[in-house]
């Protein structure tokens, strides 16, 4: 796209990333969570360069124009992590602050408990630290919403992304959409509208959330034609590690004492701002900020105040 920098390629555990940085001073490191790309910080990447900061954002593993292993278990917590740090090491940089959203919230609050000598602080946008459970969360997921909600469908290998890579257009035009409903608007809805049946969506034509379409057309095109080259299963292979990652854990001590971020957004209507509260029992060091009339997608549907809160955070703690 017309204005978003070209990536460099660097080697890290094992793998070729795509990565793009801009600006200079101390580092802060975004990762995106599915189905997204780096560029789904092609908001925030120039305004904190602008803001004196080094702002550095990878296609993970599995996404865009970087690497795609075909094994499943290469996409668990510690090869997720890993990469992060082999990318550090690539660009010469000791230590970073990690801001994660969706998924990529869910690995960068494990850096500072895999990785700790790297991390001076976390921001978490809509994704919070959540302890880890009595069960494993594919387990939670199938208990609460059946066989046919996304994250437990995601668990067949090349069942979801034969359907997802029919036609990643319609994937990302009927999920990246604005805020439509409260989460008490949702929770009134019949019970068989509230299991996240992804391929009902696909199937149908109908998006999964409600609210108008987010991406402009140029924006929707590069997100489609990324995803049709490097197609949907890299990504999908982070979920079917989510059991494996819970085995992983075990043991871990669930504790973040550097400096921690949390953005939420008011109408996520699956990582609901409440998911955040008691965070403060394991990071102390925490402030957090609610967007508000906003969904999913914060840091493409709100950028102007994500922005002005993380430069805010930053230049009070990392200037």
């Amino acid at each position: 796209m017309a204005g978003f920098i070209e990536p460099k390629f660097v080697t890290s555990n094992g793998i070729r990333l795509a990565v793009y940085e801009q600006g200079s001073g101390y580092p802060i490191v975004f990762c995106h969570g599915w189905p997204e790309l780096a560029y789904s910080w092609r908001h925030q990447i120039p305004a904190l360069a602008a803001a004196g900061f080094r702002a550095i954002a990878p296609d993970q593993r599995g996404y865009g124009q970087t690497d795609r292993p075909e094994t499943i278990t290469d996409y668990d917590i510690h090869h997720l992590t890993g990469d992060l740090v082999g990318m550090l090491d690539a660009l010469g940089i000791e230590k970073a602050v990690f801001c994660g959203h969706d998924w990529g919230g869910i690995v960068v609050w494990q850096m500072p408990l895999l990785h700790p000598d790297r991390v001076a602080g976390v921001i978490g946008l809509n994704t919070p630290f959540i302890k880890r459970g009595p069960v494993d969360p594919v387990t939670a997921f199938r208990f609460a919403f059946g066989e046919d909600m996304y994250i437990v469908w995601f668990q067949q290998p090349g069942v979801a992304e034969a359907l997802l890579d029919k036609d990643p257009a319609k994937v990302i035009r009927l999920l990246m959409r604005k805020s439509g409903m409260t989460p008490a608007q949702y929770d009134a809805l019949p019970a068989e509208q509230r299991r996240f049946v992804m391929k009902d969506m696909l199937e149908n034509d109908t998006q999964l959330m409600p609210g108008d379409e987010l991406l402009s057309e140029t924006e929707l095109a590069f997100f489609a034609e990324n995803f049709k080259r490097s197609g949907f299963r890299g990504g999908i292979n982070w979920y079917r590690n989510f059991a494996r990652n819970w085995q992983l854990m075990q043991g871990v001590e669930e504790r973040i004492t550097v400096p921690c971020l949390m953005i939420t957004a008011e109408n996520d209507l699956v990582l609901r701002p409440r998911l955040a509260d008691g965070m403060d029992s394991v990071c102390p060091d925490l402030e957090k900020h609610m967007v508000r009339n906003c969904g999913h997608w914060t840091q493409q549907e709100h950028p102007d105040e994500v922005n002005r809160v993380i430069i805010d955070w930053m230049r009070r703690r990392f200037a």
